[in-house]
């Protein structure tokens, strides 16, 4: 899948539309998706997906790009091992069957005196749908260490589960609406 997104990337880089674009890859050390989801009404429970790749592309002047992000759902950490292993089962996420999350954007108004705004979709448990992000923050800077161009920001959205057919515990009252937070970092391609 990295070399499928890389390969895409490279196209995107080398045509006329997206010249004024630079690629950057993901950082999976600084990148964590996490979620909140409701239990009974009594607590929010919370984990997050150690593991996850991704490119995106950026255009500075314009504050435009495009981001993907694969999260391996085989990695699903609510720091309760009982609870990820029943996660990551047929009765929940069956990462036999689905192994990977995708979600997909276009991103604008990512530059000064704009507010920055994410359309896109997520593929989750084979079911794509619309997802927006709202973007709380959002910076680039030179990296200490790699001197290359450094991108980060802090996302999220909240989905239904159910609509990606992860509807279980609905018939006892658990909630449906999942809060997902998106903190990314990524590093210019060379």
């Amino acid at each position: 899948m990295k070399t499928g997104i890389l390969a895409c990337i490279a196209a995107l880089a080398a045509s006329p539309a997206f010249a004024d674009e630079a690629a950057y890859r993901i950082d999976p050390t600084h990148t964590f998706p996490s979620f909140e989801a409701d239990h009974l009404g009594l607590s929010v429970w919370r984990g997050k997906f150690d593991r996850n790749s991704g490119l995106l592309t950026f255009d500075k002047a314009r504050g435009t790009g495009t981001i993907t992000v694969a999260v391996d759902m085989s990695s699903v950490d609510f720091g309760l091992d009982v609870l990820d292993r029943w996660a990551q089962g047929a009765e929940f996420f069956d990462v036999m069957k689905f192994s990977q999350t995708i979600y997909q954007g276009r991103f604008s108004g990512f530059k000064a005196g704009e507010e920055p705004r994410v359309t896109g979709e997520l593929t989750l448990h084979g079911v794509t749908k619309p997802v927006d992000l709202k973007v709380n923050f959002f910076k680039c800077m030179q990296h200490p260490v790699e001197k290359r161009d450094w991108c980060g920001a802090d996302a999220l959205a909240t989905i239904n589960r159910d609509e990606f057919g992860l509807g279980i515990g609905k018939e006892f009252g658990l909630g449906m609406q999942v809060t997902l937070r998106i903190q990314v970092e990524a590093i210019a391609v060379r």
